[in-house]
This record gives C-alpha cells, structure tokens and sequence, in this order.
C-alpha cells in the first residue's frame, strides 16, 4: 500500500532473514558464538524456549517459531512484508515463553529508519539491549506556547506562560509546579485542549515562596517547560511512563506564541548504566527498499525501451539485457524484469529470447541452463509469481502432513537415535517419496500456462542446439521444473509459503532426503546412484531404479511442454490461499442477538470465505467468494480499535474484522479484493465508517441502507499479468540504471573499443557481452537518457518537498532526526546549484 504524497506514490518494503542464532553470555561477558548450556536461566533447567518478534516501532507484525530448550536458538526465518504507513523504527524482541506466567523480555535490537541504509543486505551482529520504559518511547506531542505580560495590582509587570496540548493518554505539565489533564481513555489519539497558566516571572514583593521570585526577565530564557505523558492505570504498580518533552523557554523571547508538534523523548535519567554484553547479541539481514513512483506517463521513453528487449537483435543488445550485464548480482535485474514483463504480457518472447541466446553460446548439453545467468534467475522467479499455487496444490496436503505427523525418516546409520529402526526409517521415507513423486508426475495439467508455454521454448532452442542428444529437450525442462522449482519448495516450504515457519530439525532433514531423491529423479542422469556422495543415499535410491519412473517423469515433462497444451482442468478442489485468527465484530443475523467482539478462526479459498470457533471446527459462516461486493478499510473512529477492515455483502450486510496488525490487514484486504474483483455485483461507493446509534458515522446519514459516500479503492486486478504494479517496477530498474551509471558508461567506451578494433577486448571490457556494438550502443544512449530525465525529476521533487515542508508539523515533528537529515541534505544541494 502506497503512502499518497503530491504527485508521488511513496512503497515501503522490508525483507527480514532472522537465521542466526542469538548466543548468550556467561556473567563474565566473553562471547562465545558457539556457546551451549550456558547457567542463564535460574532454576534446575538452564535452557530456554524463545522466540523472535517483528515490530514497526511497538507494534508487532511478525513472530518466529519457538525454539525449545537453547541458548543460541536458530529461527531461519525469511520475512517479506509491504509497509502500510509511517514508522521510525524497525526493532527486534527475543521473549523467553513461560507456561505460567507472561512471556519475558530478553532484550531488544532497534534499528532506527534512518540507518536501515548501513545494514542494508549484509548479516550483521546486533547486541541486545535492555527493555525498559525509556527505551520503549514514541508517538508525538502537539504543543502550543504562550509568553504573556500581566501588569498587576500595584503596576508591576510580571510573565505568564499559557500552554495547551494534546497526545497520549495524560499530559502533566512541569514548571513550578505540576498540573494535570483529564484521562482520556480508550484512545491512542487523544486530543486535550486544555489550557495550564504558569507564573513565570513574579515580584520581589510576593510573599508566597516561589522558585521564581525575580524581575529579570532574561532569567525566562533559562528556564524550561516539561511535558510528561502517562497511560493511566487503576493497578497498584500506578501509571506507565509514555513519554517526555522539555523545551526551553528562549525561543519565546522572539515570538510570544508558538506551537509545533513533537516527538516524545526517553527521560535524562531513565537511562541505567548497563553492559550491552549481558545479553547476547542477534544476526540479521535486512532489506529495505522505498520506492518513489512518479504517474505513468514519466516512466514512458525507459519503459518502452525495455518492452522492446525481446524484439531486438541481437537480444544482448536490449535494454533488459544490458541490465542483467551492469548489475553485481543477476537476481537484482531478475526480479524487477520478470514483475516488468508479467504485468505487460511479455514475459514468454522474452525469456525465450534470452534463453535461445544462452543456448547458442552453450558448449555441452549436460551444463545447459547450469549457471546463474540472466536466464535462470528470470526462470526462476518466474516460476515462484506463476506457480504459487500450483504449489499450493500439489505440495501442501504431504508437506503439512510430514510437519504434522513426524514419522522418524534418518537413513544414515551414523545418525540414528536411540529406539530407531533402519529399515523401518527407510520404509517410511520410501512411502513419502513416491506420494510426492507420483502427485507431481500426476499434475501436469495444472502447471500454469506460462509456465509452460516458457518451457516449450526451452526444449525447442535446445533440441535444435544438441540435435544430436534426445535427452536434451527433457534435461533443459527439468532443470527447472524439478531442480529449481519443486527440490527448493520441498526443502524449504516456508520460503514458498506452504509453511509459516522453517521447519523443526527432524522434519527439516526428512525434508532434505526427499528433495535430494526427487531431485535426481527429476534429473534422468543415466548414472543416478553416482550422483550420491553419500553411500547412504545411493543405497536407497536403488528403490527407484525401475523404468517406470523415468516414463513417468519424461510424460510430464512432454506434458508441461508441449505446444498445444491448455489448462482443461477446472479445479474442482478448493485452493486455500489465507487463513488465521482474528476478531469479528458480529454481523446481526439473528434479531435480537448481541452485536459482540469475538476471536474467530478465517479461512479464505478460491471458492468462500469462512469463519469458526477454532481451527479445524464446522464453520460458523460461510461467504460465497460472489458475495464479496467490497473490501475496505474502517476507521478507527467506528469502534475505537485499529487495524479494522470490512466485507460488504449483498443486502448491505457487513462483516467487521480486526486484524492482528496493520501488516496483516492489508494482506486479508488485498487477497480478499483480488478473489472478488471479477464479480459483476461489485460496489463503486461504500462507507468508510460504521453505522452506530442510528447513522452512519461518516455521512451521517440515517437510513441504513444509504449508499456510500466514498468511492471504493481500486483494488487488485484478478490476472496475474495485472497483480504487479508496472511504474513500481520501472522505478526499481530506474534506480538499478541509476546505481551502475559507472558500469553503463564502461559499455559505452567498450562499445566503442571493439567497433574500432577489431582484435582483442581489452581486460576491463571482458566481462560484457557484447554481439552487436553498434546496437548496443544505440541503446546504451536511449537508457543514459530516459535514467538523466528521471534523476532531473526526482531532484525537482525533492527541491519542491523541501520549499513546502514545514519542521514541527505533525508529518515532521520536532525530533525527527531522519528530517533533520535531510534538510541537510537539500540546504547542500541548493547551495552547490547556487
């Protein structure tokens, strides 16, 4: 979801990897990365059961599996979220789960948004810190100020300070004195407006002692203002610390009255002097990415250039090529590329262009397709847009099945438990490969259409390359299909979402052994046993040396390549595409039933969306996907609870659910929307708020069934090709351009080297591939242009934002160090254009 800014669309997206472990320390302080069972938790079990969180600042969008009985817990969880609103920290808390009692903090790592940039990409070591009120500060303080000149009974002219405020929960004001606000409860936005007077300056002739008892006035410009917000609390322990503001009262001296907001600040003396090293430390990679996308139309000269990739010759001389050549990794180029291509129905000319290129340069039939060039990675994250479900169909059922049941599988002799059977352990394995080898060999007709319209090219280019190998056009299908698609779902399931976590150890080894014998079935390598280090595995694989799985794998692969094959099926078992728990607000179908809250398990397939009590139970509701009319958000104002959103169904009947967190709400809109963006009863007006007490909130309309007074958002289309946003992709190639600038130019004179002479390439240009230096450079020039004209845009942007952009508002408060930054920033910039 894009924050909306003048002109600009703003995406935020964050991929997480937490795959390290979090190592604790002896009290001495050394750190061990190695170290186990270390006397860290009190009692007679020194090991703990943690777990890791995800949180945009306090709030918490995801959570890693529980580790049991460890000091350096391994998660191996990968991450991946669009960020729907503001943050200023992206922070990580270990908790260690307690059967009795509340979970306890560890510790923490916060990282703040400005810096994401330093740790961007790489695994970096983070120490723990200590979890505490002062280090849990955020939000924001509107204040306004007023310095006012009294003149008093006998003519002496003494100051008073007027403040008002509004923020979280209680405000209490500091001077000479405390004074208070009113609670406001139930609300993370409250707004006071209430108005504390302070003495500042007062007589030498007062007789009440007073900590200012002076006539100088310039004592004001020492003097200084706290503001303490509290979240009132009717337990013993009193009220929890939120935050504080201390603000000089100098800057009065040069207007009487002010106001700006501000963020909130740890206390001075919160902070206690604790070893950063009691705690241990946590490894991470982090990427985040902001994409600032402009309207259609500025993309046009670069993005038609790159659609045109595919019909140039020769293909190395495209735009799109050229990226794949500048760029340090291939999958940097890939993924934008592919998302490109997809959304514009060009997906299958290119990469069958690309690939027949590959082909030709190829040597030996048995490394076709091998390497990671520009060709695989397109393949490949191709196959993960196109084939999610497919996936999901195929795989799902036996890989929760395996994480479920837990059937000991180990069949290597060395690493056999206690109370394990060899034979037995191979028997069982035995059974999960052939389920899986035979759902797989048994679902060609489900392979997605592009997918296979892709590999009919595939094994086109290299039959007519290796004319002399029959085996060809079936290794360069199944060096895809089996070795970059179902091998990796099968070993990893929670990087194709089949899972919600890494698996545990065990499961996670039965699920090696299967993906290493499905792999080489899907090989056809005439020595298969060979392919095996370990005797173990060869000894295995000699129950599938039978002729009938060859046949079965060369059926598929001639089935999911074949030219005039279509999809026929139609899927008659329902494909689960999201499900988990949250709060439902009830919907009135009975007369006189209560409209309460309650915790429901949601199950969403390509055919209803359901709800029930717990999972597994019968459903207590069930909603045809073509009685989805509109999904949308609610405001927060409806029901005094975030992260809201509504299904509107016929009869202008709604159901109101509250997601676990605003990562998650957009996630049920979006995938809700695009199930139910075909339907033909669909909305175009819909009402943002609820119906309460008689009207609509929004409108304040009376009638219920009044239309809406909003228009409903987009939504996402139902295609494929469309599910992309085509100017986000561009902007992402853009910046890409943009970043190897160096490298484009280094083609540029290496274009020119080998158009002059004719020999050989100098050192430096050897890395390019270059068949045609005249085209290349024509297109070379056409990218250099279309990144210039962007790069002018982006600086106008900015010059524009920075003139309009006001210090102290509520989008940048006071505080703000990233703004501050970046004011920086453009006072350089306009200084050096000066």
């Amino acid at each position: 979801m894009a924050v909306e800014e003048e002109g600009l669309r703003v995406f935020q997206s964050v991929r997480i990897k937490i795959e390290h472990k979090v190592d604790y320390l002896v009290k001495k302080g050394k750190l061990e990365s190695e170290a186990k069972n270390l006397p860290t938790y009190p009692g007679p079990n020194k090991m703990r059961d943690c777990y890791c969180t995800v949180n945009l600042d306090q709030e918490e969008v995801f959570r890693t599996k529980i580790v049991e009985k460890s000091l350096c817990p391994f998660y191996g969880e990968d991450f991946y979220c669009e960020i729907p609103r503001t943050f200023r920290h992206l922070s990580f808390y270990i908790f260690d789960r307690d059967v009795f009692r509340r979970d306890s903090i560890i510790g923490k790592v916060a990282i703040q948004k400005e810096d994401l940039q330093k740790y961007h990409n790489r695994d970096t070591w983070f120490q723990l810190q200590h979890v505490d009120a002062d280090s849990e500060v955020q939000g924001k303080v509107h204040l306004e100020l007023r310095l006012s000149e009294v003149i008093t009974d006998t003519g002496v002219v003494c100051h008073k300070l007027a403040t008002r405020g509004y923020a979280n929960e209680k405000l209490v004001s500091h001077l000479s004195e405390a004074k208070k606000t009113k609670v406001k409860k139930k609300t993370n936005n409250p707004h006071f407006d209430e108005v504390f007077y302070f003495e500042v300056t007062r007589p030498s002739s007062y007789n009440k002692k007073s900590h200012f008892d002076i006539e100088d006035v310039d004592e004001v410009d020492k003097m200084e203002i706290r503001v303490d917000l509290w979240n009132a609390s009717n337990l013993k322990f009193g009220d929890e610390f939120l935050g504080e503001l201390r603000l000089p009262l100098k800057f009065l001296r040069q207007s009487s009255s002010y106001e700006a907001w501000y963020f909130l600040q740890p206390r001075d003396n919160g902070n206690k002097s604790l070893k950063p090293d009691d705690l241990g430390s946590l490894r991470l990679n982090v990427v985040y990415t902001e994409d600032h996308v402009f309207s259609s139309d500025y993309y046009s000269p670069l993005r038609d250039v790159l659609l045109k990739s595919a019909d140039v010759e020769p293909v190395s001389a495209s735009a799109a090529h050229i990226l794949g050549e500048v760029c340090r990794e291939k999958q940097e180029a890939a993924i934008p590329l592919v998302r490109l291509f997809l959304h514009y129905g060009r997906i299958v000319p290119f990469i069958s262009a690309i690939a027949n290129a590959e082909v030709k340069r190829t040597q030996d039939p048995n490394t076709i397709f091998r390497g990671n060039s520009l060709t695989s990675k397109c393949i490949d994250e191709t196959m993960k847009l196109a084939g999610m479900h497919y996936l999901q169909v195929t795989l799902k059922p036996i890989i929760d099945e395996i994480c479920q049941v837990h059937k000991p599988c180990e069949i290597d002799p060395v690493k056999l438990k206690d109370g394990e059977n060899l034979e037995n352990n191979r028997e069982n394995l035995r059974q999960y490969v052939d389920r899986i080898f035979t759902v797989i060999t048994k679902s060609g007709v489900s392979c997605p259409t592009v997918m296979c319209d892709i590999f009919f090219s595939l094994r086109e280019s290299a039959a007519k390359r290796f004319q002399g190998d029959p085996d060809v056009r079936y290794t360069a299908v199944s060096s895809f299909i089996f070795l970059r698609f179902f091998a990796p779902a099968i070993l990893s399931p929670n990087l194709f979402q089949l899972t919600p976590h890494h698996p545990d150890p065990q499961t996670s080894r039965t699920l090696t052994l299967i993906s290493k014998t499905i792999q080489t079935l899907g090989s056809l390598s005439k020595s298969k046993s060979a392919n095996f280090k370990e005797s173990y595995m060869a000894t295995f694989y000699d129950y599938f040396n039978e002729q009938k799985y060859a046949d079965a794998v060369k059926n598929f692969l001639d089935l999911i390549s074949s030219s005039g094959r279509r999809d026929h099926k139609s899927i008659e078992q329902p494909i689960l595409l999201k499900e988990g728990f949250m709060i439902k607000r009830a919907q009135g179908r009975k007369r006189f039933g209560m409209k309460n809250f309650k915790k429901r398990w949601f199950r969403l397939t390509n055919h209803e969306f359901t709800y029930q009590k717990s999972k597994g139970d019968h459903p207590l509701c069930s909603i045809p996907i073509e009685n989805i009319l509109a999904v949308e958000r609610l405001e927060e104002e409806s029901f005094k609870m975030k992260n809201m959103f509504q299904v509107i169904q016929p009869e202008r009947r709604v159901l109101y659910i509250q997601a676990n967190n605003c990562v998650e709400a957009k996630d049920w809109i979006d995938i809700l929307t695009k199930v139910s963006q075909c339907n033909k009863k669909r909305l175009t007006v819909y009402h943002p708020s609820a119906y309460l007490n008689g009207h609509w909130l929004c409108c304040k309309a009376t009638a219920d069934n009044t239309p809406g007074c909003t228009p409903c958002t987009g939504g996402l289309p139902a295609n494929i090709q469309l599910d992309i946003d085509g100017d986000r992709e561009t902007e992402r190639i853009y910046s890409l351009f943009n970043l190897y600038m160096p490298k484009l130019e280094k083609m540029q004179e290496a274009c020119g080297s080998k158009s002059v002479y004719d020999g050989p390439e100098e050192e430096e240009y050897s890395t390019f591939i270059i068949d045609d230096p005249k085209e290349t450079y024509k297109t070379l020039k056409l990218i250099i242009e279309g990144v210039a004209t962007l790069e002018q845009e982006h600086a106008q942007y900015k010059r524009d934002k920075f003139k309009k952009t006001k210090y102290g508002s509520q989008e940048h408060p006071i505080g703000d160090k990233s703004f501050q930054t970046y004011i920086r920033q453009q006072s350089e910039i306009s200084a050096h254009s000066i």
